[in-house]
């Protein structure tokens, strides 16, 4: 695996992104680079990460001023192995098979009746031996949402709905958000059976 060495250009601080994910960060320590989904991508913060460790990437996102800023920074630092595109994830229809796919703080923004094919669009979608990372929000009684998503998960939630895949991680632990809201997070890193 190819790690990150000084040499490399931090594109997301030359940016004004956030860092990678933190969970995004620990899943590519094993995991070896392949065909990566980025879901919910932003302005790109892990889809640059993934390309520069080696993914090929695609980088989808709703919002198209978020997707445009990704592909200024591809096509300023002519990136070959990144595409951006403008995709609503609530339509569960990624169409292509993918070795990983990343889904960090996106389930929490999208239609609450559409979830449940998103995640089995997600599973459908990653070759057998391939991983999903998850991270989303929650809403417990021992710890209540302080934000308004339009969908949180309930205890044991996502771990269920990942029945039969190796979980390589699952944690709902509190966390804080890059805003600084302190909220619990299920988080999971699963491998599709092979």
């Amino acid at each position: 695996m190819t790690a990150r060495t000084p040499e490399t250009p931090d594109l997301n601080a030359r940016y004004g992104l956030n860092p990678p994910h933190s969970e995004v960060v620990q899943a590519c320590r094993m995991i070896e680079p392949g065909k990566a989904m980025d879901m919910g991508c932003g302005g790109g913060r892990n889809a640059l990460y993934l390309g520069q460790l080696g993914f090929d990437v695609t980088a989808v996102d709703a919002n198209p001023n978020a997707v445009g800023m990704l592909q200024s920074v591809i096509e300023q630092e002519h990136i070959q192995n990144i595409e951006a595109r403008v995709y609503d994830i609530n339509e569960a229809a990624l169409g292509a098979t993918y070795d990983f796919i990343v889904c960090t703080v996106t389930l929490m923004f999208l239609d609450p009746t559409r979830v449940d094919a998103v995640i089995a669009d997600m599973q459908q979608c990653t070759r057998a031996g391939g991983h999903n990372l998850v991270v989303a929000a929650m809403d417990t009684d021992e710890y209540p949402c302080p934000m308004n998503f339009p969908f949180t998960l309930r205890p044991g939630q996502l771990s269920a709905a990942y029945a039969g895949w190796e979980l390589r991680k699952y944690n709902e632990d509190v966390g804080t958000m890059h805003n600084g809201a302190r909220l619990q997070f299920a988080t999971l890193l699963a491998r599709k059976p092979a």
